[in-house]
């Protein structure tokens, strides 16, 4: 009897230790499942929306390059949903960097910047911040010696929709003589001039070209200046490389009743509501700041944006190219429409090289200017 009331004792033992053990693995079992929620809690702060930042060192409303930028903010607002923030900082440069070292400091993914004027201040401030990224516009970063290692850099092609855009007004002028308005004489704005002439030969050999620059984006009243100069002259198609300074150019082609061509954004259709100005825009050549914001993004989110590289963007990857909009359909031919496109095509596929201010000599610059003077 005691051996046998000795083993139910013993089975009883077991059998608790056996609850007991179940008991555990349950409590771990619930722990793990409140550990599997803060995992997905986890998860759910990583997909949490993608903080972006665009600086603008000037000011929104030139009607072309920044408002192409902030765009691009909106395409990637509606299209990924990330949490988006434009901040102007007017164009003191004294101001510039103090801005971007202080929006660096604040909890932003991504801090996008542009144009050449902020080479200086990005470089400083993306080394003072490492594990901050930054996304920079029309400009190549240096990256030589591992500088800009956290700072992603692209550049447009603004030589390939400058050869549609040659090519266009070579066709629609009547004089034969065509004009342009650079913000400044440097190489970026050089790459459009350049293509904007091989463009113009391509269709007319004997076309001429009256290149001006102005020595600022900033300067609308100089710009319509220099534009009526030119218009003076017998030019009866005008293109602008400006910035703000090139809504001069299209004053003065209002003032003057005579064509122009606009650049950056669609400066047709931002003139909408003036269809006696927008009737006079032919096209305006798009860098598609917007386009390539929403590239970047998009590459970013997939984890395949390489930091510490430059990009060149053109024809082929849609961030450059002609504004086809109601005002380009209705004043321009359709032969001259499919014309574009086919050479459009060329570009793309190779078979037509256009060639680039950018590397371009002084001297060979200035051969080339001077080939195709009035």
């Amino acid at each position: 009897m005691k051996k046998l009331t000795s083993l139910l004792v013993a089975i009883l033992m077991v059998f608790s230790m056996t609850i007991t053990g179940c008991g555990k693995n349950d409590v771990k079992s619930t722990d793990d499942s409140k550990n599997g929620e803060k995992q997905t809690e986890a998860k759910e702060d990583n997909k949490k929306p993608l903080k972006v930042l665009l600086f603008i060192n000037g000011n929104l409303g030139d009607k072309s390059f920044f408002d192409s930028a902030n765009n691009g903010m909106k395409l990637i607002k509606e299209k990924y949903g990330c949490e988006t923030k434009t901040i102007e900082v007017g164009t003191d440069r004294s101001k510039w960097e103090p801005a971007l070292e202080d929006v660096s400091e604040q909890d932003y993914d991504i801090i996008i910047v542009g144009t050449f004027d902020m080479d200086e201040a990005l470089t400083k401030v993306a080394a003072e911040h490492p594990d901050k990224k930054y996304i920079m516009f029309d400009y190549e970063m240096d990256y030589k010696d591992g500088k800009n290692k956290n700072v992603y850099s692209m550049r447009y092609k603004a030589n390939e929709s400058s050869f549609l855009a040659g090519a266009l007004a070579a066709k629609m002028s009547k004089s034969h003589k065509l004009g342009f308005v650079g913000g400044m004489d440097i190489p970026l704005i050089n790459d459009f001039l350049v293509g904007y002439i091989q463009g113009a030969q391509y269709v007319d050999k004997n076309i001429k070209v009256l290149p001006s620059y102005v020595g600022n984006f900033n300067d609308p009243a100089k710009g319509k200046e220099m534009a009526l100069a030119q218009y003076n002259q017998g030019i009866d198609i005008v293109y602008n490389a400006a910035g703000q300074t090139g809504l001069g150019v299209l004053d003065a082609a209002k003032e003057v009743k005579k064509l122009a061509i606009g650049s950056d954004s669609d400066q047709a259709m931002l003139y909408k509501d003036d269809p006696e100005k927008a009737n006079l825009i032919l096209t305006s050549i798009l860098k598609r700041v917007d386009n390539s914001i929403v590239r970047a993004i998009d590459k970013y989110i997939k984890g395949e944006l390489e930091f510490g590289k430059c990009e060149v963007l053109g024809l082929k990857e849609e961030c450059v190219g002609l504004a086809e909009n109601e005002f380009f359909n209705k004043n321009v031919p359709e032969d001259v429409r499919k014309q574009l496109k086919d050479l459009s095509d060329k570009i793309v596929s190779g078979e037509i090289k256009v060639d680039t201010g950018l590397g371009m000599s002084n001297d060979e610059l200035d051969k080339l200017r001077d080939s195709v003077r009035p």
